[in-house]
């Protein structure tokens, strides 16, 4: 098989490694590889930074590892306390296979699903008839004080939040997973770092040869400022379409732009210098390119190309867009309060007011110089625009939000 490691695009999005040097002998083995990828199906919702860890599992299953995706079924139901302030709800495990069913949906556009590269477990395999005296002596071979120093647990203590037992358990119980399926290598996010080296730990402890651990790198969201997340409204999401993923990416402050073609395209370094050298002299024509080159992954170039092309006609003639986000709003609503809703990356409504104040929001393409003005439903359809590249629909709703 031919080396991973000698191709750019898997390397340059890797960020730590434990390590290259037990991945360089494993390669050499001429096996397949077995690749852990296991998801707790809290919400079936993946975006283009989740995929950064599928593409590279793509490229090693184009060589011929198989990746073995870990339905946690079992663990779902306690709930992964990574990067949580407070302990999550219990989910319903009919909500759970369902879940599943749509994160299967996701990765299958990027990742091969034949038996030959692809197999799917469920960790309830192994957790769901457990005996009690097995698992106390799991917990026996880790102490609390290794468990206790994760960042989050920490966080937790000193803003006097409550830990309960079995979230304090959850790493051990994704660590044994990896005895569980073989485990050779994982490809996480640095937040999966703490739990995968639990596997490690317990892969030793079985005299099993511990996994090896890639960590990829973490890009900022759409606002430039926070890692992607639903909440923040700053994500480009896997199922989005062509034309919202390619709009989202010209949204991206200058600033990204080099992390976003070495982290989510598959252009050369060589392209890629030859970009950001003119990134000073030409910002709006590199950004398109690389909104083309991270659109062309997931779509094709000749999707890609029709999307610039959409994207210059209403940029550059301010033709108003023939589809649009639709935002529902009170009659009797402010200008500030319509656009922190219609765009959640504004983030404020001290920002949206330097919004308006710069000239930055039109309604229906007047500018708007009265941060104080009130929006009334006069019955009219109302076209609000943001910046230079986002346009809202507002519909008024009957009644006024309480």
């Amino acid at each position: 098989m031919n080396n991973i490691l000698n191709n750019e695009l898997f390397t340059r999005v890797i960020d730590q490694a434990f390590s290259f040097e037990e991945l360089k002998i494993r390669l050499t083995e001429e096996r397949p590889l077995r690749i852990k990828y296991g998801v707790d199906v809290t919400a079936p919702f993946l975006h283009i930074g989740h995929a950064v860890n599928l593409w590279c599992m793509r490229q090693m299953q184009d060589l011929g590892h198989k990746v073995v995706f870990l339905i946690g079924d079992f663990t779902t139901r306690i709930g992964d306390p990574t990067g949580k302030s407070k302990t999550r709800p219990v989910i319903p495990l009919e909500e759970i296979e369902q879940n599943a069913k749509h994160f299967i949906e996701q990765v299958s556009t990027i990742l091969r699903t034949e038996s030959a590269v692809f197999e799917i477990r469920r960790n309830s395999e192994w957790y769901g008839d457990m005996g009690l005296d097995f698992f106390l002596g799991l917990l026996s071979q880790v102490t609390h004080g290794r468990l206790i120093q994760r960042d989050m647990f920490q966080a937790r203590i000193k803003s006097e939040n409550e830990i309960y037992v079995h979230e304090l358990l959850y790493p051990v119980l994704q660590g044994y997973d990896s005895v569980m399926l073989e485990s050779d290598l994982t490809i996480v996010g640095s937040d999966q770092l703490f739990n995968e080296m639990m596997g490690r730990l317990y892969q030793e402890k079985k005299n099993l040869r511990p996994q090896i651990i890639l960590t990829t790198r973490i890009t900022m969201g759409t606002d430039g400022k926070n890692k992607q997340s639903k909440s923040l409204n700053n994500y480009i999401a896997l199922a989005d379409s062509p034309k919202d993923k390619f709009g989202k990416l010209m949204s991206l402050p200058d600033s990204q732009i080099r992390d976003y073609l070495e982290v989510y395209s598959t252009r050369s370094a060589e392209e890629i210098k030859a970009l950001l050298d003119s990134v000073a002299t030409e910002p709006m024509k590199v950004k398109m390119e690389m909104a083309k080159a991270v659109v062309e992954r997931y779509h094709g170039g000749d999707v890609a190309e029709l999307e610039q092309t959409k994207f210059t006609s209403v940029f550059s003639k301010r033709q108003v867009p023939m589809e649009m986000p639709e935002v529902i709003i009170p009659s009797g609503v402010s200008v500030i309060d319509a656009v922190c809703k219609a765009d959640a990356s504004v983030g404020s409504r001290s920002r949206a007011r330097r919004l308006i104040r710069g000239n930055g929001v039109r309604l229906n393409d007047a500018t708007v110089t009265d941060e104080k003005m009130i929006l009334e439903d006069s019955g009219q359809e109302v076209i609000l625009n943001i910046g230079k590249l986002k346009w809202f629909k507002l519909l008024f709703n009957v009644q006024s939000e309480q």
